[in-house]
């Protein structure tokens, strides 16, 4: 009998973070979480931070919650967000909080840095889908307000690198974040210094890149826990996707594609390469790192930020409404009544998000709903509609039709939404696991230490490990009928 083996995950999300120990026997994996924090931006003179050192408490406290626990831990890895980044100075000072990534100082960036190098021609360095947030634009956007930062930063380590240099004092880029960047050159896997060069940003703060899986070494004395550090996909969605539970066919295309639902969807294909070209850059999709030296060829859509930020401001004026009561709320509201673009601009980062989804819909002459079921309603059925968008274009990048979605992640909770997502593309979803993110890394660090012999064998235990919800389409029609309204309104809403 294989004797039980224990890693331990360090999931950081926008909204919260968790230590998830995986159990492994050698063929299932179970999972414990031994602590929980609540996470998110600070408004410091009305800008918004990362709270680095409390969060890096947090690591701390659950570290030595883990090593309460009766299996030794084997390793442990971090994986967060991607695009945020932390600077280094001489001494490997910290130079100040992390920025967050709904900041305002990147509002209009784009139009700036296309002024200075054409679209297309960031494109051709990076492969990457646009976005004001990424961190070229905050570089940029620090450059043309001056920031004495610059000038003294020697290093620049993303967010989980950060928590891997705390942990051992080992700098080093893992890969699949540093593919969020738009400072990353996927067909020659190194970084895009030329492309930061035209811009005139300091390329020599880049460290050298790290694949998922490397060994940094024993985590430094002190943190109350003896384990090795391994790097995991960093980026939450390289880790979620390796917990995809698609059966391989090798030789085959897949003929399936993923969304990771949570605060933000993340759609797309894994690819053996890198898919940079017209189409691509057409329909704004991105190359992200993924684990085994595969590409994530997706399209970032804001997920459930909509929903979460209804909530906060519900709740803020006086009710107590769980995830339950929101779900109850919009199965009942009437569907397909109203629609929003949910990666407008009107919804990055609104005072009140309700009114900015009733004002979207005043705006582009809709049935404004009044309800707060209304208002959910209109926002899930919208994202179900742009799944079936992102859909076909994932169609045409990949080359043939796909037949199943898998849907993972804290959103696969959302019942109705998993099946509105069926019923608007018309295809089979399966949901699950629910700690996707947390999973792949603890895979990874299976199949680091020799535990696990490979990503698709990993995705074997996952299959074995996990239930799925299976959600098949129906009542196509209305859908059908409803997705040229759709595609209108957002054309209308630009």
């Amino acid at each position: 009998m294989t004797a039980e083996k224990a890693y331990l995950a360090i999931d950081m999300g926008a909204s919260s973070g968790r230590h998830v120990i995986g159990r492994f026997n050698g063929s299932r994996l179970a999972l414990e979480e031994v602590y929980r924090f609540d996470n998110g931006p600070v408004d410091v003179a009305g800008s918004l931070y990362w709270d680095l050192l409390a969060q890096w408490t947090h690591v701390q406290n659950g570290l030595q919650a883990a090593a309460a626990s009766p299996t030794p831990i084997t390793s442990v890895g971090v994986d967060t967000w991607g695009v945020d980044f932390g600077l280094l100075g001489r001494g490997d000072v910290l130079l100040g909080n992390p920025s967050h990534y709904r900041d305002s100082r990147t509002n209009g960036i784009l139009e700036k840095a296309f002024a200075i190098v054409p679209r297309e021609e960031i494109f051709r360095h990076t492969g990457l889908q646009f976005m004001q947030f990424n961190t070229l634009y905050q570089l940029l956007a620090m450059k043309l307000a001056d920031s004495p930062l610059l000038e003294v930063a020697e290093t620049m380590l993303m967010v989980p690198d950060l928590f891997h240099w705390l942990m051992t004092g080992v700098k080093c880029n893992e890969f699949t974040e540093a593919s969020t960047s738009q400072m990353h050159n996927p067909i020659r896997g190194d970084w895009a210094t030329e492309l930061l060069d035209r811009f005139d940003l300091p390329s020599g703060i880049l460290g050298r890149l790290a694949p998922p899986g490397t060994n940094l070494g024993p985590l430094r004395p002190g943190l109350g826990l003896e384990a090795d550090v391994v790097l995991p996909g960093s980026h939450d969605t390289a880790s979620a996707v390796m917990a995809v539970p698609a059966a391989s066919r090798p030789g085959q295309r897949p003929d399936w594609c993923y969304i990771s639902l949570g605060t933000w969807a993340l759609m797309g294909i894994e690819s053996p390469q890198p898919v940079v070209n017209d189409k691509v850059l057409e329909l704004n999709f991105t190359n992200e790192g993924g684990v085994g030296g595969t590409t994530r060829v997706l399209k970032n859509i804001c997920g459930l930020w909509l929903v979460q930020e209804c909530r906060r401001i519900w709740n803020r004026s006086g009710r107590e409404w769980g995830w339950e009561d929101l779900n109850r709320l919009s199965t009942a509201a009437k569907p397909l009544a109203s629609f929003i673009d949910p990666d407008a601009q009107d919804f990055l980062a609104p005072d009140d998000m309700p009114e900015a989804i009733r004002g979207y819909c005043r705006r582009t002459n809709q049935k404004v709903p009044e309800s707060e079921g209304g208002v959910l309603r209109c926002a899930l059925d919208s994202l179900a509609m742009k799944f079936r968008r992102v859909l076909g274009m994932c169609e045409e990048i990949s080359g043939g039709r796909i037949e199943t979605i898998h849907v993972v992640g804290g959103g696969t909770r959302n019942r109705q939404l998993c099946q509105a997502a069926a019923d608007a593309c018309g295809r089979r979803v399966l949901a699950g696991p629910i700690e996707a993110t947390a999973t792949g890394n603890l895979m990874m660090q299976a199949v680091s230490a020799g535990d696990v012999g490979s990503i698709a064998d990993a995705r074997n235990v996952i299959r074995r490990s996990f239930e799925v919800d299976q959600y098949e389409p129906h009542d196509t029609a209305a859908w059908d009928a409803a997705y040229d309204k759709f595609l209108a309104i957002n054309e209308v809403g630009r």
